[in-house]
């Protein structure tokens, strides 16, 4: 997923994570199969392809208003805004690939993407298997994902194709993040997170746990440690963006999911996406000077 890269100046953050963490990255980044196999090596990857973006743009970019960043994304735009250093962001996603890694094979979890069905049906949905099922992310006006045991994820999905959903798509990723499911995970991950020292945001960072913008560096230890067991709330971060003058977006990493789902929520917004060095340029001069970076991907 991160091959474009390979020979721009921005690919020296590969080599020097790689020093950080004491492994080989680039076969991940460099592999034909765009989605490494262990949890851990899909998060690493993400986090890498949002910083090398975001390291190439940012030199040619307007001061951004606010950042945002999906699920895994919350630490890349934490690292964008100067909250967490490069070094510290890339071990803080090693150790949530650690840890969620090791909850994820304790059990049979997993997610579902429901197109078709608004968030309260989705919640009247979960009431299915209560306990068992959960809306993990709120992405757009008719796109939830679920998150669940395995046989609570049967059940939900027979009761939202009840409740009118268009579709149901597994998706293949093996655990239930941002549900209770992965509370074993949190005393692990925030005994990590006490280490680390927590700057001040260069702009406001978007919690995807109550959609607002955050101006305090210190609170994030605590925001992270309860992000993994809280539901995504990416529609609503996204409508906060036009409340505070946002007109244009960029989409910094791999894939154009979110670049999609923004066009859907918030359209009177301009989009745009930088996946590899021949964007940058384009996208740059497209831009106006109010830009509001979006880091991540959909789900890890």
């Amino acid at each position: 997923m991160g091959a474009a890269w390979r020979h721009h100046p921005s690919w020296g953050l590969v080599e020097h994570a790689e020093d950080v963490l004491g492994q080989s990255l680039a076969p991940f980044l460099l592999s034909e199969n765009d989605v490494p196999e262990s949890t851990r090596d899909i998060q690493v990857s993400v986090f890498l392809t949002s910083m090398m973006a975001w390291e190439a743009l940012r030199s040619v970019l307007g001061s951004p208003i606010v950042f945002l960043g999906h699920s895994l994304g919350q630490i890349s735009a934490l690292t964008a805004a100067g909250v967490l250093t490069f070094d510290d962001g890339i071990r803080l996603v090693a150790r949530r690939g650690d840890v969620t890694d090791e909850v994820c094979r304790s059990q049979d979890a997993g997610m579902a993407a429901v197109l078709g069905l608004g968030h309260d049906h989705a919640v009247w949905a979960c009431g299915a298997a209560p306990g068992e099922c959960w809306v993990a992310n709120d992405n757009a006006p008719g796109q939830i994902v679920l998150a669940g045991t395995g046989t609570g994820l049967c059940r939900v999905e027979e009761r939202a194709r009840e409740l009118g959903a268009r579709k149901v798509i597994k998706l293949a990723i093996p655990g239930a993040f941002h549900t209770p499911l992965m509370l074993a995970a949190q005393d692990p991950f925030a005994a990590h997170l006490r280490d680390l020292s927590l700057g001040e945001p260069s702009r406001p960072v978007v919690s995807n746990i109550d959609a607002r913008p955050v101006v305090d560096g210190g609170v994030w230890a605590q925001l992270l440690t309860e992000h993994l067991i809280s539901p995504v709330r990416w529609r609503t971060s996204q409508l906060l963006l036009e409340d505070l003058g946002v007109r244009s977006l960029v989409e910094v990493g791999h894939g154009t999911t979110l670049t999609g789902i923004a066009r859907r929520t918030v359209p009177a917004c301009d989009t745009h996406n930088v996946d590899g060095p021949a964007a940058v340029t384009a996208v740059a001069a497209e831009l106006a000077a109010t830009v509001a970076p979006l880091t991540g991907r959909r789900e890890r």
